[in-house]
């Protein structure tokens, strides 16, 4: 008896069949023939289908509630970066010959 050449069979599933000289022997001798089908699909539920998605969604959200910390902070820093060099230049603040007048007196 030869195995079933794989690229003549089908994918999916397939009835277990008897072999031709296999199923003349039994016929020809009375002697039972025992098909043995291994089975591997699990018992249950399969979780992973549904848990995968999950797991995605939850990254993505994740994801996006990190990036909007991420510009919070960089907002922050920006703000109390701009705040302390106002605070430490009262007149006018010049760079590259650009210069900005940040406070006038009040007093003119």
């Amino acid at each position: 008896m030869q195995p079933p050449d794989p690229r003549h069979t089908i994918p999916g599933h397939i009835a277990p069949h008897i072999p031709a000289d296999v199923y003349q022997r039994a016929q020809a001798t009375g002697q039972p023939v025992v098909i043995v089908v291994n089975d591997t699909t699990p018992p249950g539920f399969p979780w992973q289908r549904v848990l995968i998605p999950f797991a995605i969604a939850g990254a993505v959200v994740a994801g996006g509630w990190g990036l909007a910390a991420a510009l919070c902070w960089l907002m922050d820093v920006a703000t109390h970066t701009a705040t302390v060099i106002a605070g430490a230049t009262a007149g006018p603040l010049g760079v590259g010959g650009i210069t900005l007048k940040l406070f006038q007196p009040k007093n003119k």
